[in-house]
Parts: C-alpha cells; sequence; structure tokens
C-alpha cells in the first residue's frame, strides 16, 4: 500500500480519518458535513500517522485546517517532515 502522505510503498498502514473522530459531534462540524464527509479516511504508513498528530496536536485544526492530504502536506511541519523522509530513505 503507497502512503498518501510519504508516498512510500509501506507493508502496515493505518486510516487517518480527515475530520478526526473526535470532533464529529461539535456543532461546528456537524454544520458543515455530512456524515460521509466526516467518515473519509486515507491510508498512511504508521510514522506518518503519528507525525500528523505528534505535529498538529489540535483535534480541531486538523478537522477545520488540514481536512485533506493537499491542506496537511501545505503545513510547514508537516512539509519538514516530510522533508526529513525522503532524506531518510
Amino acid at each position: 500500500m503507497i502512503c498518501s502522505l510519504c508516498e512510500f510503498d509501506c507493508e502496515r498502514y493505518t486510516e487517518h480519518h480527515l475530520i478526526p473522530k473526535t470532533v464529529h459531534s461539535n456543532k461546528w462540524f456537524k454544520k458543515r458535513y455530512t456524515r460521509e464527509q466526516m467518515s473519509e479516511t486515507t491510508p498512511v504508513c504508521r510514522e506518518c500517522h503519528h507525525a500528523i498528530h505528534d505535529l498538529i496536536p489540535s483535534e480541531k485544526d486538523l478537522g477545520r485546517k488540514y481536512n485533506s492530504i493537499q491542506d496537511l502536506k501545505s503545513n510547514a511541519k508537516i512539509k519538514k517532515y516530510l522533508k526529513w523522509m525522503k532524506r531518510k530513505s
């Protein structure tokens, strides 16, 4: 499986909720997104999944500002992490 963030082939991956489950009951999200939109996930390797939550710890920020792979990749901290990942491999 190809990680949708670092784009490396990985054996073990997890599904990242683009809108974190912890905010699904929040009124702001309920008004703006359907259940289907809030349930969307993307496959990411374990390292990237940990990095997403470590580098952007606010679940609300993840859901509001970074609810697509393109938005995640535009985050300065994630960009720096991806650069590091490419050098690492």
